[in-house]
């Protein structure tokens, strides 16, 4: 007589513990050259942050966007000189986050001085850099330069900005996912690689997508995050019958702990053949059909939840490896072990 089977218990899905803490590391805000002397406000990092190009020196501040006076928003002010004076009193705040005028005061009080983050222009982008323990940027997280977007050969970045209702976390899973370019990308992946390096993290694919290729050349891609918001890969396929080479640009930054704003980018090495008109016009079909491709992602993000015990099989991607890794930006430098900076390469495929 058979014995009845054991009953299998349903896995109880269990959100590891998510303290309030953001990254460390360079997050991008928008293209450098959408920053100018109107003073722009970015809700980041579960705070408001004013951002300006000084009027003389050319570059760009970031200050906390609220007064200490009496809490007026500061990117609603305006800049003079290189200083943003405060839409309420007129309190002027320097780039280094000092106030340096009160109109109808005698004496500066010390205790005037006001959050400067740290920034950097490059590659035609706008970075802030974040760390909880207001350390400095360490120089080795810098983000390489682009010598393509310095070349003239290249399109410019066009980009799109997309919100999304969840923990960053979910967005970078994806490096490490091998399972959803299928399903949710309807991509053919005929090689799957990644690869932790320190603050560097690579995946290197090899296949086809019925979207982003016509076939003809099939496609291949190199992502990289360099720190834990600043990832950019590179493609090549074909277009119109023609083949193509493009940088994609996937930056994030939270502007909570449940909401995050994706800086979508796309620049195209330009056809010497064709004239100007016509690779605008290719970069950006190329762009629609990336975001076509990309929007997949979004409905998924927006409407899942995170999970700290995934269940997993065996032809899913290295996804433990990959958030071990992306857990040192959110430690003390301190308290940071080895393994999860020392090189390591996981082969899926």
């Amino acid at each position: 007589m058979n014995q009845p089977a054991t009953p299998r218990k349903p896995h109880i899905i269990v959100a590891d513990t998510m303290p309030e803490r953001y990254a460390r590391g360079w997050h991008v805000l928008d293209k450098a050259s959408e920053i100018t002397t109107k003073p722009r406000m970015f809700d980041v990092f579960g705070t408001r942050l004013a951002v300006y190009r000084g009027d003389k020196d050319g570059q760009v501040h970031i200050l906390d966007a609220y007064c200490p006076h009496m809490g007026a928003d500061l990117s609603k002010g305006y800049v003079k000189d290189d200083s943003l004076v405060c839409p309420f009193h007129a309190w002027s705040w320097g780039g280094d986050g000092i106030c340096n005028d009160i109109p109808y005061a005698k004496k500066i009080p010390e205790k005037a001085v006001i959050k400067s983050w740290p920034v950097l222009e490059k590659n035609g982008l706008l970075f802030v850099w974040n760390d909880a323990e207001n350390n400095p940027p360490i120089p080795e997280q810098e983000p390489e330069r682009m010598e393509d977007y310095y070349s003239g050969e290249w399109t410019d970045w066009t980009m799109t900005q997309v919100p999304i209702e969840n923990n960053c976390r979910e967005l970078v899973d994806n490096m490490a996912d091998l399972g959803h370019f299928g399903p949710v990308h309807y991509s053919r992946v005929k090689s799957f690689k990644n690869i932790q390096d320190g603050h560097r993290y690579i995946q290197v694919m090899e296949g086809g997508h019925e979207i982003l290729e016509d076939g003809t050349t099939g496609m291949t891609t190199t992502a990289i995050y360099e720190g834990p918001a600043y990832m950019t890969t590179t493609m090549t396929g074909s277009l119109y019958g023609r083949p193509v080479t493009v940088h994609l640009l996937v930056s994030h930054y939270p502007v909570h702990m449940n909401k995050f704003l994706i800086n979508f980018g796309v620049m195209m090495k330009k056809d010497p053949n064709l004239p100007d008109v016509v690779n605008r016009d290719m970069v950006d079909k190329y762009t629609r059909m990336s975001i076509d491709s990309f929007i997949q992602d979004v409905e998924i993000w927006d409407n899942k939840v995170r999970v700290g015990n995934p269940v997993l099989c065996d032809g899913d991607g290295p996804i433990h490896m990959l958030r071990k890794w992306y857990s040192q930006f959110y430690l003390n430098l301190a308290d940071i072990p080895e393994d999860l900076v020392k090189h390591k390469e996981h082969v899926s495929l």
